[in-house]
């Protein structure tokens, strides 16, 4: 029981993985054909789902009984099996680009959202900067204004001497201070409307930036981005070469893994001549050999030819298979079935033997 167990203990575990890669191809590949024809959900489910445990069984038996499968039958299942293995790999890659698309989508809608914001802060840092020109302006008219002096002028006088008096002018300078409040208030409305414009433009930039920092999209798409903008290749055609090699890989790998399985079982449960396992052996059992006490009398005898030598001619029995030298000689099993099995001679060839030949039995 236990050598069984660890006869079985490394071909199990084979099978475990060839299981688990088979589940999750056939998941995903049952998930992407019930997307592409979304009309008939339920029903794509079953028919993709029995025709992966279909593809899987079929990979079996081609291992098993290769050699004594109808050829007809054996092309047919072949061909069906590679369909079968297209087919899973058309549903992963139907599932995956989903998968992508939808993520894509979230990343085309964030990126309309930043260039929406783009141009509107375009439109605020404008505002800006005319206000800043504005308040320059208003800022020199007022330094102007601000060096404006009374002028002296002369007037007519009868009483002083010449008929002309001289005297100050402050018309222009009152002018120029109403003209300096005028230009004041100007400026603080000029100011708040540029305080307004810059807030404005604040709130957006913190938007964009929230924007492309954002977790999920940066996350699930940077990778993409990065060898996008490495390659110059597009984000599209990098992800559909990465889901190529991933569909080539996965499926197939699926139905060796559970070949690899059938293969293991196989040599891990051979039996030999005499219908016993490896493993099962004794390998002790020939330690007491009954040749070797006979052969230690023989070389105590002093003289050889005292031995006496007893020999009676042998008819071959009909079950011996007399074989030339010359001919190549049966090295081993390669694969059992259930008539014949497959049998490696020395000079490298193979042949299909009986398996009740004597071959077989005394190989």
């Amino acid at each position: 029981m236990i050598n069984a167990i660890k006869r079985n203990i490394f071909p199990t575990i084979i099978a475990l993985s060839a299981l688990s890669v088979s589940a999750s191809a056939a998941f995903y590949s049952v998930s992407g054909l019930s997307k592409l024809f979304a009309g008939a959900t339920f029903e794509v489910i079953i028919m993709a789902g029995s025709l992966e445990v279909a593809k899987l069984v079929i990979a079996s038996l081609l291992y098993q009984y290769w050699d004594t499968i109808n050829k007809l039958l054996r092309g047919y299942l072949t061909i069906a099996a590679i369909v079968l293995v297209l087919i899973t790999s058309m549903g992963i890659y139907g599932f995956l680009s989903a998968a992508y698309q939808e993520t894509y989508q979230k990343l085309v809608v964030n990126e309309n959202q930043i260039e929406f914001l783009e141009n509107k802060a375009k439109f605020y840092e404008d505002d800006v900067t005319r206000y800043d020109e504005e308040l320059e302006r208003i800022s020199g008219n007022i330094s102007t204004l601000s060096n404006a002096k009374a002028t002296s002028i002369q007037v007519r006088d009868t009483s002083a001497v010449g008929g002309l008096r001289s005297t100050v002018s402050t018309a222009e300078l009152r002018l120029a201070q109403q003209r300096i409040g005028v230009e004041e208030e100007n400026r603080k409305e000029v100011n708040a409307r540029r305080t307004v414009a810059a807030d404005s433009l604040q709130t957006i930039k913190l938007k964009i930036l929230s924007l492309q920092n954002d977790s999920d999209t940066v996350g699930e798409l940077g990778p993409l981005q990065y060898l996008s903008g490495l390659t110059g290749t597009p984000m599209d055609k990098i992800i559909n070469i990465l889901l190529l090699i991933i569909i080539f890989v996965f499926d197939p790998l699926a139905i060796s893994m559970v070949v690899a399985a059938n293969f293991a079982f196989d040599q891990a449960n051979r039996k030999n001549l005499y219908n016993e396992y490896e493993d099962e052996v004794d390998d002790h059992l020939w330690d007491d050999d009954p040749w070797e006490d006979e052969e230690e009398e023989i070389e105590e005898k002093e003289d050889i030819n005292d031995i006496e030598v007893e020999s009676e001619l042998v008819e071959p029995d009909n079950d011996f298979i007399v074989v030339d030298e010359d001919e190549p000689k049966p090295v081993k099993v390669i694969q059992k079935g259930p008539n014949t099995h497959r049998v490696l001679y020395s000079d490298g060839t193979e042949k299909k033997v009986d398996k009740n030949s004597n071959i077989i039995r005394y190989l």
